[in-house]
């Protein structure tokens, strides 16, 4: 059987600080640990290139805005873009400007449309936005816009002026089965806007 050490027994009395001092420790630790596991889920949802979204979490997110556009009824459209010529930027001036490229596509991005809107880069020179409670017109017009900016906006490869443009895809929400059909329609947009521009 246990010895149980009277209330006031003095060794009893002085393990009291220790546990309260151990117990802050714990929580200190904790909190860090929570800290630290955000910093990683932040990573996992985030391009290792351009200081946008990868294309897994937004997925996640077209994911969100459809069961959103169903049950209110609102409107949410997908813009997807595909660089023209790019890889003519990484041949001629080299990787890193090419990564500079997409950095600064990414900003141009990022700052022209609203807080509520979601960009990704979803891998190599393709990017995605998805434009929430704005119908087809309204993304179309917003992909002019964006494209007319990333025209407007040259970079500086090798003591040369770069100008980039770009191809856009619109597809509004109407009831796709999944976000991945959502985006391959916009893809599919995309790819038939660019053939026909050539």
């Amino acid at each position: 059987m246990a010895e149980t050490r009277p209330r006031n027994d003095p060794a009893a009395l002085a393990s009291v600080p220790d546990l309260a001092a151990d117990l802050d420790a714990l929580r200190r630790e904790n909190a860090h640990l929570r800290a630290e596991v955000e910093k990683l889920k932040a990573l996992a949802d985030h391009d290792a290139l351009v200081p946008v979204l990868n294309r897994r979490a937004f997925v996640r997110e077209l994911q969100r805005a459809m069961a959103f556009c169903k049950r209110y009824g609102l409107p949410a459209t997908v813009l997807y873009l595909d660089l023209d010529g790019f890889k003519g930027v990484n041949d001629r001036f080299g990787h890193m400007a090419g990564d500079a490229a997409l950095k600064r596509v990414a900003e141009i991005l990022v700052e022209n449309v609203r807080e509520s809107d979601v960009v990704a880069r979803l891998g190599g020179d393709e990017f995605a936005v998805l434009l929430q409670q704005a119908d087809v017109e309204a993304a179309r017009a917003k992909a002019r816009s964006l494209s007319d900016q990333i025209e407007a906006d040259p970079f500086e490869a090798s003591g040369e002026r770069v100008t980039l443009a770009g191809s856009f895809g619109v597809r509004a929400f109407a009831d796709q089965e999944t976000a991945e059909q959502w985006l391959a329609e916009a893809d599919a947009q995309m790819f038939v806007r660019k053939r026909t521009a050539r």
